[in-house]
């Protein structure tokens, strides 16, 4: 699992920043086949949390995809990330 706290600069309306977010989980769906929602900060207008969920049968590969998640994140939103977490679990 993944969750990311980020600040969207330069937003103005609840409108604009849900684009940002729509489009951050849409690329986390479409490109690493994960699960992705706004978990938290809903009603924030600069801040969003969103989180992400991947199942695999290899723990290394699982953590991989999340850390390249994250990347994309980092270098194709423009956001501010204020706090990133990633948790895997093996049964």
């Amino acid at each position: 699992m993944i969750q990311v706290i980020f600040q969207i600069p330069d937003v103005d309306s609840i409108k604009a920043k849900r684009q940002i977010v729509r489009s951050v989980k849409d690329k986390l769906q479409r490109r690493f086949h994960m699960s992705a929602a706004e978990v938290d900060l809903q009603d924030s207008l600069s801040f969003a949390q969103i989180g992400g969920a991947l199942v695999s049968n290899s723990k290394v590969f699982g953590e991989t995809v999340l850390q390249k998640a994250f990347a994309m994140i980092e270098n194709e939103v423009p956001v501010r990330i204020q706090d990133v977490s990633i948790y895997s679990e093996e049964f």
